[in-house]
């Protein structure tokens, strides 16, 4: 069973050429939180998307999927 994809956050990172270890020092995070972020296993806070958003300067309404059936 494949997971849903709820938020963009691995796709963003590629996009910018980043990585999850970058985020999770902008961010003061661990990485294997970030890493499950990315991987939908887990989800950030709401609050937590807006940080993410700044820290990669952009909307935040890019790193929530619009559609969750998206394969």
């Amino acid at each position: 069973m494949e997971s849903e994809r709820i938020n963009r956050i691995k796709v963003v990172l590629v996009e910018q050429n980043k990585t999850g270890k970058w985020l999770a020092e902008q961010l003061q995070k661990n990485e294997a939180t970030i890493s499950r972020w990315c991987s939908n296993t887990s989800q950030p806070s709401l609050e937590m998307l807006v940080k993410i958003a700044n820290v990669l300067k952009i909307d935040v309404r890019e790193l929530i999927n619009p559609s969750n059936n998206e394969k």
